[in-house]
C-alpha cells in the first residue's frame, strides 16, 4: 500500500512530507490526477480552491473534487477512484467517518489502496485510514465534537497502528495517549503539525518528531 498521513499545519511546514507524496504520485504517472474528498461538502468550494493552488506548485494540475456526502452518480464514483491519488481532507472526524461508511466508501477505499492507489489523509482523513478513530477524542479537553453521535468508531484499518495528529507534547496529551495505548494492541503514532508518516509497501518513513506510544509507554520512532 501507498499511504501518506499528514498531521496538519501551515503549508510550508509540510514540504518534506509533500516531497514523499509527490514522489509516490509520480511513480504512477508523470502527470498524476488527484481526487480531493472533503470531509464536509458544505465547505468544499473554499478549501478546494486553496488545495488546487497548493498542489499546483508541485506540478500536479489535474485535481478534481468529489464529495462523499453529496449527490453523485456511479460514473462519478468510478472516475474519482480511478485517480492516481485520493486525498481525504481534514475536518470533523466523526462526521467524515459517518459519511464515508453510510455511502459504502470504506470497502471501495480499501480496494483502491490495496490495488496500489496512493491514499493521502490530513488530520481527520489520516485518522480514518487507521483501525479506529478513537484518537479523535484525545485530548479530552479539546476533542473533535461527536455531534453526529457516532457510536461505531471502527475505520478503514489499512495499517496496524493508530494516528494522532497535532501533537504538542503537552503532558496531558502524552498521558492520555499512554493510557489508550494499554488498550490498543499496536503502536499509536502522534505527529506534530508538519510531521507525519509515509507507508510504501513494507517501508515506513517518519517525518518530523513523531512520538510513539505502545503498551502504556512512550517510545522513540527513530
Amino acid at each position: 500500500m501507498k499511504l501518506v498521513f499528514y498531521s496538519g499545519g501551515c503549508h510550508n511546514l509540510n514540504e518534506e512530507l509533500d516531497a514523499e507524496a509527490v514522489r509516490l504520485l509520480k511513480e504512477h504517472s508523470s502527470n498524476p490526477r488527484l481526487t480531493y474528498i472533503p470531509s464536509d461538502s458544505r465547505k468544499k468550494k473554499h478549501y478546494f480552491e486553496e488545495f488546487k493552488r497548493y498542489w499546483r506548485k508541485y506540478g500536479i494540475r489535474r485535481i478534481e473534487p468529489f464529495a462523499a456526502d453529496d449527490h453523485y452518480t456511479p460514473k462519478d464514483l468510478r472516475h474519482a477512484l480511478s485517480a492516481d491519488g485520493v486525498f481525504l481532507s481534514g475536518g470533523n472526524t466523526y462526521y467524515f467517518t459517518k459519511s464515508l461508511r453510510d455511502r459504502g466508501f470504506f470497502s471501495r477505499l480499501r480496494e483502491y489502496a490495496r490495488k496500489g492507489g496512493v491514499l493521502l489523509g490530513l488530520s481527520a482523513g489520516a485518522i480514518i485510514m487507521t483501525p479506529s478513530i478513537t484518537t479523535a477524542s484525545i485530548p479530552s479537553d479539546d476533542p473533535d465534537e461527536n455531534y453526529v453521535e457516532l457510536a461505531n468508531w471502527k475505520s478503514l484499518a489499512l495499517v496496524k497502528f493508530e494516528f494522532s495528529p497535532h501533537y504538542t507534547r503537552r503532558k496531558r496529551v502524552a498521558l492520555e495517549l499512554m493510557r489508550y495505548s494499554k488498550k490498543f494492541r499496536g503502536p499509536i503514532y502522534s505527529a506534530p503539525d508538519g510531521g507525519g508518516i509515509v507507508v510504501n509497501g513494507h517501508r515506513t518513513v517518519f517525518v518530523g518528531r513523531v512520538a510513539c506510544f505502545f503498551q502504556g509507554h512512550q517510545m522513540p520512532t527513530k
